[in-house]
């Protein structure tokens, strides 16, 4: 008799938490991920980017690399709030479901081919004024590890890539407006 009076009083308790507002709204919450390799180029580390938020105006894309068994190695959060302003002016952004459309279509872009760069810097490249470590450019070139890049906006990109000399992820390259 008390599991089924405990039992009873969970489920109203459930019930009149879900018609409390707060717990009423829905959270959006996707995630994709892949297997690419970064901090070493016989290793693969899971690049993963989730997607969290119940309107666009608080959604934020939260993207992080990690390496087999180990801690993270790079977190960026992006919110869409700045990657919605970076657009307004050439996309017809206004209306919240065209906002939410182009949030998540900026995700399923994150992972494209193009931004995968193999290597990082090729022996070719040189730095330029977008360049913010020439040494660590430097090594890269010595080590040929992986770079990946992703976008702040139409015309910022950030470029990173592992430091094996300071043993975590730098930006190597930032080009142009922010």
């Amino acid at each position: 008799m008390t599991k089924i009076f405990i039992g009873l009083a969970s489920i109203s308790l459930f019930f009149s938490a879900c018609n409390n507002d707060q717990a009423s709204k829905i959270i959006t919450s996707k995630v994709k991920t892949e297997l690419r390799s970064f901090t070493d180029t016989s290793k693969l580390d899971t690049f993963k980017i989730v997607l969290n938020g119940d309107k666009p105006k608080n959604m934020e894309l939260v993207f992080t690399i990690t390496p087999a068994g180990a801690s993270p190695v790079y977190t960026k959060i992006l919110k869409a709030k700045d990657l919605l302003d970076n657009y307004k002016e050439t996309l017809d952004l206004a209306k919240e479901k065209k906002q939410f459309e182009f949030v998540q279509q900026e995700m399923d872009l994150f992972f494209e081919d193009e931004n995968f760069l193999e290597p990082a810097v090729t022996d070719t490249e040189q730095p330029d004024q977008n360049t913010p470590d020439k040494n660590f450019f430097a090594e890269l070139k010595l080590s040929g590890l992986n770079g990946f890049k992703y976008r702040l906006g139409k015309e910022s990109k950030v470029y990173i890539a592992w430091s094996n000399t300071e043993k975590k992820t730098k930006v190597y390259y930032q080009c142009c407006q922010k």
